[in-house]
């Protein structure tokens, strides 16, 4: 009884697992079963029915045993737990029973590209070429199709007509341009965003994010590539590079506006569609002493800008759970519930400024078809269809919408271009006032 009045205060489970523990200490195990039997017998009956009726008999019988078989098989081993049930003695039936242990996902990591363009380039040459996008070039796309359409609705307002040469020789240039630009960009975004881009599974491999790169090579490199583009700009009139430097600018402030305002996408539009102006000084049309070139031009950016919001806002839906946990803000978190209704006023918005940008030009009904037209249908097409719950569709038609909405608006710009210099439309004038 000694061993029992230690136990007083004690739960039944813990007075059976303080005499087991003790008497197996003093290697008198025939004493403990004993005072455990008795402890056990008087469990009262409404504890026991916690464990099932099988369980208990078991445990029962084991206690029962005479003295000279208290020894544990080989099978059996005393359980050293804080106890949840009456269990004391785990049988080989109830030790053969598969253990369910929760499996953690393989931690993802980093592949060095096996195919595509950057699979050719030397090892240590990856992390430059990732962090300027070299093998995702949509984004330069998106860059160069503004200087595209500006270069072609200014040509036909040049003094003369620009040439074919000269228009094909300004739009090498700004694709150029284009190429170096939005690797610097991208550059510039990944030292703001490296402490953000770890956060956000599609990000979290980029050169700096990974350590790869550190920011000083990366600034390095990023000052290379703007001395680049500065050497592309002089290749243009002097006026060209009045109205390219504050471009610089907004490159550079973009990544900031994702910290404070809910609508980087706009920054974003202000930065992507600089070159809707640059077009008209690259061809010798001065925008300050023409009215009618200014205004077009200012349409044209207006629409662009309209164009950049409306597939970054697409672009934003990819990452948007993961915006939530970085705190990273956008127009696709802002409008989350109502993306399309104002992917649908974006659209008109685009189409109308490039009405406007027409009529401020003199263009033709080929230009309002083939610009206006194309542009319409295809937008409407793409914010039908686009699924923005599926990163899938959502990057498919970031990346092909480029070239329906932008292959189509410059199909229109170059047939209205070619019409004015082969001078159709002063044909059709000259043969309505015959009539």
């Amino acid at each position: 009884m000694a061993s029992l009045s230690r136990c007083s205060g004690m739960s039944t489970p813990m007075c059976l697992h303080y005499n087991l523990r003790r008497t197996v200490n003093k290697t008198s195990l025939h004493v403990g079963i004993h005072s455990a039997i008795r402890t056990f017998t008087s469990v009262p009956s409404s504890f026991v029915a916690k464990a099932s009726v099988t369980e208990n008999a078991r445990h029962f019988q084991v206690l029962q045993r005479p003295s000279r078989q208290y020894a544990l098989t080989a099978n059996e081993k005393l359980l050293v737990r804080e106890y949840k049930s009456t269990a004391l003695i785990q049988s080989s039936a109830s030790a053969s029973l598969p253990v369910t242990e929760k499996k953690e996902s393989p931690v993802a990591q980093y592949v060095p590209p096996q195919t595509g363009l950057l699979a050719y380039f030397p090892r240590s040459w990856v992390p430059y070429a990732e962090l300027v996008r070299l093998d995702k070039p949509t984004g330069t796309y998106y860059l160069f199709f503004p200087c595209l359409f500006s270069t072609l609705l200014a040509a036909p307002m040049a003094t003369p007509i620009a040439a074919p040469v000269d228009v094909i020789t300004t739009t090498a240039l700004f694709f150029s341009g284009a190429l170096v630009m939005r690797g610097a960009g991208c550059a510039i975004n990944d030292l703001w965003d490296r402490n953000f881009d770890p956060k956000v599974e599609r990000t979290k491999f980029r050169p700096i994010a990974r350590g790869a790169l550190t920011p000083e090579k990366a600034i390095i490199f990023t000052g290379t590539q703007l001395l680049a583009g500065l050497g592309i700009l002089l290749q243009f009139p002097m006026q060209c590079l009045w109205y390219g430097i504050p471009s610089l600018l907004l490159v550079s402030t973009y990544p900031l506006a994702k910290r404070v305002t809910n609508y980087p996408q706009f920054v974003l539009g202000l930065t992507f569609s600089w070159g809707a102006i640059m077009g008209f000084p690259a061809l010798g049309i001065d925008l300050l002493s023409n009215p009618s070139a200014l205004q077009t031009a200012a349409a044209l950016y207006a629409s662009c800008i309209s164009w950049t919001v409306l597939y970054d806002m697409i672009y934003a839906h990819m990452d948007i759970k993961d915006d939530v946990k970085a705190g990273i803000k956008s127009i696709a978190l802002r409008h989350e519930h109502n993306t399309k209704a104002v992917l649908s006023g974006l659209a008109v918005a685009q189409v109308s400024l490039l009405t406007a940008a027409g009529l401020a030009a003199g263009a033709g009904p080929i230009y309002f078809l083939g610009t206006c037209g194309s542009a319409a249908i295809t937008l409407g097409v793409m914010i039908s269809r686009v699924q923005l719950k599926d990163v899938k569709s959502c990057w498919w038609w970031f990346k092909n919408g480029c070239w329906f909405t932008g292959g189509g608006i410059t199909l229109g710009l170059l047939g209205d271009y070619i019409a004015r210099l082969w001078g159709l439309y002063d044909e059709e004038t000259k043969s309505s006032k015959l009539a």
